[in-house]
């Protein structure tokens, strides 16, 4: 079955140990396409949708292929705070990642240029681990060594992390949305440092990183009383905040958990510690309140 934006819907099957995707009328897709192991392991048996992307398999030197799960999307408008937890392998990542999607559309801010992107669902999810998504075959991480092959080790992040999302529906997305995009055009027309080539130039730990760029939008949305400096400071405070206005207003707001989807190429990811101790009281509150 082909989607209106092209991608296709089906079984991931194991055809004679080849998989493939079964549509309708058991019509089979991407037989001769590299899908990536994976997928396969997770995905195997399920109904998942599927698509080319514009990046290339390092091997074929043909589009890479994502797939995700065929799951129904939100039926209002929402926001959605991911809190990544860290990657064990990255000293940078020991705080852990935050990232914000305003009714479908991720935003997601980093001390690396190229992970300042507007992301798909899918997209944040669950690119394979493929081409130049894929981490180093020889080191195992990052490395651009070679500028004809970069390696990001930037893969779906549902194959690299836990994550624990905070949706809060009932809120004005357009300013918000408004107000990221402004943020990212900011920073993607940012002049490069030549002395930090790959890097974001205005990054900073304490004052502008991942969690203070999506604070401080939050803020300017009117959301003043949300604090924090780090990814899982920043989560806690938010999700209380919401958690208060969905007692008082129209909005309704949830917390959850996104296990892990361990593959070969990602060690289990791991909780940073919170740094505020006002917040590891409010964390200890707002437990009660994550579904599974």
């Amino acid at each position: 079955m082909l989607m209106e934006d092209g991608a296709l819907k089906g079984i991931l099957t194991l055809e004679d140990g080849r998989p493939c995707l079964l549509g309708e009328a058991g019509r089979k897709y991407l037989e001769d396409e590299i899908i990536w192991r994976g997928y396969i392991k997770h995905f195997s048996g399920r109904r998942v949708c599927a698509r080319r992307l514009a990046q290339t398999d390092y091997e074929t030197l043909r589009p890479i292929v994502i797939i995700w799960p065929d799951d129904p999307g939100p039926e209002e408008a929402f926001v959605d705070l991911y809190f990544n937890e860290r990657l064990v392998k990255y000293r940078t990542s020991f705080l852990g990642h935050l990232a914000v999607n305003v009714n479908g559309e991720i935003f997601n801010f980093s001390h690396l240029m190229n992970e300042n992107e507007l992301l798909r669902h899918e997209e944040y999810f669950y690119r394979p681990a493929l081409g130049e998504f894929a981490p180093h075959p020889q080191t195992g991480g990052y490395n651009t060594d070679n500028p004809a092959k970069p390696y990001y080790d930037k893969f779906g992040r549902r194959f690299m992390r836990t994550i624990h999302v905070l949706r809060v529906t009932g809120l004005d997305t357009q300013i918000l949305s408004q107000i990221f995009h402004e943020e990212l055009e900011k920073i993607t027309s940012t002049r490069a440092d030549p002395k930090k080539p790959g890097a974001y130039p205005a990054f900073n730990i304490l004052t502008r990183n991942c969690a203070t760029i999506i604070r401080d939008g939050l803020r300017k949305a009117g959301f003043g009383d949300i604090r924090g400096i780090f990814p899982r400071d920043l989560f806690v405070s938010a999700a209380c905040y919401f958690m208060r206005l969905a007692d008082k207003t129209s909005a309704k707001a949830f917390v959850y958990r996104l296990g892990q989807l361990c593959v070969s190429e990602a060690p289990q990811s791991a909780m940073p510690p919170l740094l505020n101790p006002m917040n590891i009281r409010k964390n200890s509150k707002l437990k009660k309140y994550f579904k599974t």
